[in-house]
């Protein structure tokens, strides 16, 4: 079993800022004012503009 560092796992999470970890699966329920039925829209955001989507 090889181990690493913590010194060399902070590293790797500098290079690896534009990845994966950094969305948020969210899930908004919308309103049909016709028929009264609710749909719902899945999207993966960044972790920053959860508050911009969830404003629209």
């Amino acid at each position: 079993m090889a181990k690493v560092s913590k010194n060399a796992r902070t590293g790797q999470r500098a290079a690896n800022a534009g990845s994966g970890r950094d969305y948020i699966k969210v899930i908004k329920s919308i309103k049909n004012p016709d028929t009264g039925k609710y749909s719902y829209k899945e999207v993966m955001v960044h972790k920053d503009k959860v508050d911009e989507f969830m404003k629209e």
